[in-house]
């Protein structure tokens, strides 16, 4: 009997991480049904650029899609239930990068084929491989005052990623930017809202979800939806491996994508540590390794697959924030989904026929709330006799810069413009470079660098505390007697008028002088 009760206990006892908590298995697939949903858009979105760009077929573009769900899916159940030295084991969603967009579509402007973009996706990836362990070192130097930058640069960089979405996804469309569109999107952001607010903690954790299902009704019975292609194609299908010939390998073409992975590991720090300060876990260099190992390992097989790089999608990290769901076995249940996806192309095409602007309406609060907290880890940062002010101020600008203005760095080397038209990894490197600068390089450092002890002595005349009393103090920009009533701050036309009526004894009470004041035209005070 005693040994029956510590085995009870043993089997409900709370997990040392909170990222191991582990759901039923119905609420872990439909939590991790959010996540397939929040990242769907993106995950598409490459092969259909990419796919495009090389003049394949639209069957071979569905291919590519099909295989991106799927590697995708394996790549984010290696990423969040991990094994040894792969996977940092937080809930992290992986899917094929947008970063190197801009790189696979100069490959195949400048004449080569896919097979050379699948070729310098493979080498280049196996090159992060091998330095993983070496890049996953520099997490001494991502303090908070840093990661509350980069936490923050995700979700403000992901805002017009929401907009885009709320407008129809598709900038080409005649309808887009139309009220309808982002109707559509006020209405979803609405129903997420009035589903968190419900005091069923199940259904204010589902409130995506059930928002996005509920805004795809809506969009139904308006006319908004598209389920005509769901019937075409095959219902089930395995990836083929090399299924556009073996790939090709150029030297130019391998150096610019090594570029592109480096990027990616930026990015992926990044929403590791991020992710980690959400679910408040330890996160330490060696799992952030694991993680940078799955991520890279994941790549270095895509190409295999018929798909290409793999990053820890940013957007993925504002639904654990919200819906305050850290295990790692939900996204892992995620994972599963997106390989059943790219299993069934059938299942791709219902999701696929999900309209845009729901998915705006969701992201909204989804990347808000990744802004948010990295605003909460700012707030804990110590900003006293310190450069940390600046660090954030120009970590943060300098992040927002492609963000603003996406030609800025069209006029650098090819491979500057790569690295820093990612907001993420601008302000990332900027914070670390600037942190480095003030934080740890102590030579040349001033006393009292703050830009709070850095403003100028202050000082009061005599004559303006003369009808200070004992006790009297400042609160919320009001002045408070010492007895707790409010004493009015006039200006010098209104004193004046104030002491003739009260030397006149017109004046009894505060509120008699309140009422003085107003009655005392605006171009007379």
């Amino acid at each position: 009997m005693l040994m029956k009760a510590a085995s009870t206990t043993k089997h409900h006892a709370k997990p040392q991480r909170p990222e191991d908590e582990r759901l039923p298995v119905g609420r872990s697939f439909a939590y991790g049904f959010q996540h397939v949903l929040t990242m769907y858009g993106g995950i598409i979105a490459v092969p259909l650029i990419v796919g495009t760009a090389a003049g394949v077929a639209q069957d071979e573009i569905a291919l590519l899609i099909a295989s991106c769900l799927f590697v995708g899916g394996a790549a984010t159940v290696l990423q969040s239930y991990g094994v040894k030295f792969f996977g940092s084991q937080l809930p992290l969603v992986q899917g094929v990068s947008f970063a190197g967009v801009a790189t696979m579509t100069a490959i195949l402007n400048g004449g080569g084929g896919i097979q050379t973009v699948f070729g310098s996706v493979l080498v280049a990836s196996f090159i992060g491989l091998v330095i993983a362990p070496f890049f996953a070192k520099v997490v001494k130097f991502f303090p908070p005052v840093v990661t509350g930058v980069i936490i923050t640069t995700i979700g403000l960089t992901l805002m017009p990623v929401a907009a885009n979405w709320a407008m129809g996804g598709n900038a080409q469309a005649e309808n887009y930017g139309s009220l309808a569109n982002i109707g559509l999107a006020a209405a979803t952001l609405v129903l997420v809202l009035l589903l968190s607010k419900l005091g069923n903690a199940a259904i204010s954790r589902l409130s995506i979800l059930l928002a996005i299902v509920a805004g795809t009704v809506i969009a139904t019975l308006l006319g908004m939806t598209d389920f005509s292609k769901v019937g075409n194609g095959p219902i089930f299908a395995i990836p083929q491996p090399f299924a556009f010939g073996l790939p090709v390998f150029d030297i130019a073409a391998i150096i610019s994508m090594t570029i592109v992975v480096l990027v990616c590991m930026t990015e992926t720090t990044a929403d590791i540590l991020a992710v980690g300060e959400i679910a408040k876990t330890k996160v330490d260099s060696r799992r952030i390794a694991d993680g940078l190992r799955a991520d890279m390992l994941s790549s270095a097989l895509a190409p295999v697959f018929n798909s290409f790089t793999q990053t820890a999608f940013a957007q993925n990290v504002g639904l654990v924030a919200i819906t305050g769901v850290r295990s790692r076995y939900v996204v892992t249940a995620g994972g599963v989904i997106m390989l059943v996806l790219g299993l069934l192309p059938v299942l791709g095409r219902v999701v696929a026929a999900v309209p845009t602007p729901v998915l705006g309406g969701a992201g909204i609060v989804l990347f808000g709330t990744v802004a948010a907290s990295g605003i909460r880890t700012l707030s804990k940062v110590d900003y006293k006799d310190n450069m940390n002010m600046i660090i954030v101020a120009v970590s943060l600008a300098f992040g927002m810069i492609p963000v603003v203005s996406k030609t800025f760095y069209d006029q650098f080397p090819t491979w500057f413009g790569i690295i820093f038209h990612s907001g993420i990894s601008s302000a990332a490197i900027m914070a670390v470079l600037l942190n480095l600068l003030f934080n740890h390089l102590k030579a040349g450092n001033s006393e009292n660098q703050s830009v709070f002890v850095a403003s100028p002595p202050r000082m009061v005349r005599a004559e303006e505390v003369t009808a200070l009393q004992e006790g009297d103090y400042f609160q919320g920009g009001k002045l408070i007697a010492a007895d707790g009533s409010e004493v009015p701050v006039v200006t010098a036309q209104q004193y004046q008028v104030v002491k003739e009526k009260l030397d006149k004894g017109e004046v009894t009470c505060t509120d008699d002088i309140r009422r003085i004041c107003d009655s005392i035209p605006a171009s007379e005070k």
